[in-house]
């Protein structure tokens, strides 16, 4: 029998597991390669450093090397490349495409695989200002020239029909996300006593979070024990908080900041409902996670959410921005507790579908289609 190749990967993304400003594609890399490392494959990860961190170490097998301050990152990249490809012969460069592109077609010489999430598109402005906005928005458009012969994976069918409809022509795969069933579990009788609805994930204006809080007075009208937990945090919480006091309902607000995993996989048991109006995702990771601990998720009907929300089975889908809708759906489910009950239970079972075992032998088939290529 012959033996299957092992492969020197260098992956380039912004950030790694560790830093505080990670999300969800940092999740899904770090799940997946962890495991393309286990199988045998040398996996190198180039990342911006931040304060506190070491330089290079080595984390479940991928070898982290840090260069660069995060606001000038893509700059250090192209240095940072030769350097290390001066110190080893890499088969393949995995160019994880968030915020500023890399634009790697134009200096490596490597076979590339583009890893993409989502574009921000015009939804970039929503979180920064006008100029730093439209320096994002306007590298994203130069994607489909630069990038027009290179292989993408993307995580999910909105990303890739996205893709091909900025004129993406090359191959497209999908590389899901996934959730680890032995970390995100259903704890037996751990609901809240009185109903509580959640978000989980980082809080960013783009996130659209302040939605959340206006639907509140409409849903407290309802019912006035109504909590809502807020489980992650950034820099848009100061503004939240104050939005919460103006709409008088600081006291049904709790903002859970960060939180380890053990306290994450706590509070998402607690919930009676998860909510996420966001404008656009990648896919929703932590929509499964919530899932994979039998909380059903109304989200906006939005790019990305709308992949992870089965409506109607697993969740709840509304019009992104409908304020009106959102109570709506959120009062009926608070109300009606069979059907509460049975999106619980296929929130769990759909949440079982998602393996980054899967994940990890898709992305390793990749790596050598786009190699043999």
């Amino acid at each position: 029998m012959a033996r299957k190749p092992s492969f020197k990967i260098l992956a380039i993304n912004w950030q790694d597991i560790t830093n505080p400003l990670g999300g969800g594609a940092e999740v899904h890399f770090h799940e997946i390669f962890k495991r393309v490392a286990a199988a045998g494959h040398a996996v190198t990860l180039l990342c911006c450093h931040y304060r506190g961190a070491s330089s290079e170490e080595t984390i479940d097998g991928i070898h982290i090397v840090r260069h660069g301050r995060r606001n000038l990152f893509n700059f250090y990249v192209p240095w940072a490349y030769r350097e290390l490809k001066a110190q080893a012969d890499f088969d393949v460069v995995v160019d994880d495409i968030n915020k500023i592109p890399f634009f790697t077609p134009l200096f490596v010489k490597e076979p590339i695989v583009a890893i993409i999430h989502h574009f921000f598109s015009r939804t970039i402005y929503l979180e920064v200002p006008f100029l730093p906005a439209s320096y994002v928005y306007y590298s994203e458009r130069l994607v489909p020239l630069v990038y027009r012969h290179t292989p993408f994976a993307a995580v999910s069918e909105s990303t890739r029909k996205e893709l091909c409809r900025v004129g993406i022509r090359s191959r497209i795969d999908l590389l899901p996300n996934a959730v680890d069933l032995a970390d995100y579990t259903v704890v037996p009788n751990s609901k809240s006593e009185k109903p509580l609805i959640g978000y989980l994930g980082r809080v960013k204006k783009y996130k659209s979070l302040d939605h959340i809080l206006q639907a509140m007075p409409g849903i407290l009208s309802h019912d006035p024990r109504v909590r809502l937990l807020i489980i992650g945090d950034g820099d848009y919480r100061p503004a939240l908080e104050r939005l919460a006091s103006s709409l008088g309902i600081e006291r049904n607000v709790t903002f859970a900041r960060h939180v380890s995993q053990a306290e994450k996989v706590k509070f998402l048991n607690k919930l009676w409902l998860g909510v996420n109006p966001s404008p656009k995702e990648g896919w929703g990771l932590t929509v499964i996670e919530a899932n994979a601990c039998g909380v059903p998720v109304i989200a906006a009907d939005s790019p990305g959410l709308r992949d992870s929300v089965v409506h109607g089975k697993t969740g709840i889908l509304f019009k992104y921005g409908d304020i009106h809708g959102l109570t709506k759906e959120t009062v009926a489910l608070l109300e009606n507790h069979q059907k509460r009950n049975d999106l619980t239970i296929q929130a769990r079972q759909w949440a079982e579908k998602f393996s980054w075992d899967e994940s990890a032998q898709r992305a390793i088939e990749i790596i050598n289609a786009t190699v043999s290529r």
